[in-house]
């Protein structure tokens, strides 16, 4: 079993920073950064101070017998928003990082943009829902309206901008989960 991943995605879940579960368990950024990446095994006092700060337990953490969810529903949902480059995500299917595939859904205030993605290994999938959209890759710019989509391997730093006056709502799913 690889604990790192699903410390991650617990973390993610929560909505912390690797840096703000290292603080919550006198742990450094840069130690979590290891054991996320399996990298270094914790100790178990250690594995069990992150799994409560991340709201779980020993037995709960290794417990792989859970039945898989099919069907999300508005419940389901997690959001992280960020005012300050004016967007929100929602994770529609919890846990996703585990997957192949990590969909979400977007959501820019005018003038919002995401938060740039480095370049990684995989494929990149958008649909914009409302409004529309700028894609940046690179140095490049594309323009995207409702019923619109893009595709892409993300080989470059990337990013979406909404250039308009109005809400902008993209179905945004990234394989392997990156976000």
């Amino acid at each position: 079993m690889i604990i790192g991943e699903k410390i991650k995605r617990l973390r993610v879940l929560n909505g912390l920073t690797q840096e703000e579960l290292a603080n919550r368990c006198e742990l450094t950024k840069g130690f979590i950064s290891q054991v996320e990446r399996d990298l270094t095994s914790p100790s178990i006092a250690t594995l069990v101070d992150i799994l409560e700060s991340l709201g779980t337990n020993l037995r709960d953490f290794f417990n792989d017998r859970i039945q898989e969810k099919v069907v999300f529903t508005a419940d389901d949902i997690f959001t992280n928003e960020d005012e300050d480059l004016m967007h929100r995500v929602d994770w529609i299917v919890p846990n996703a990082q585990k997957n192949m595939m990590e969909p979400i859904m977007v959501t820019l205030e005018p003038g919002g943009n995401t938060s740039p993605q480095d370049p990684h290994e995989g494929e990149e999938f958008g649909y914009v829902l409302k409004g529309h959209i700028y894609l940046h890759l690179g140095k490049q710019k594309f323009k995207a309206s409702r019923g619109d989509c893009f595709y892409f391997i993300p080989n470059v730093a990337h990013y979406l901008a909404n250039g308009g006056k109005s809400e902008a709502k993209v179905l945004w799913v990234s394989t392997p989960p990156s976000f």
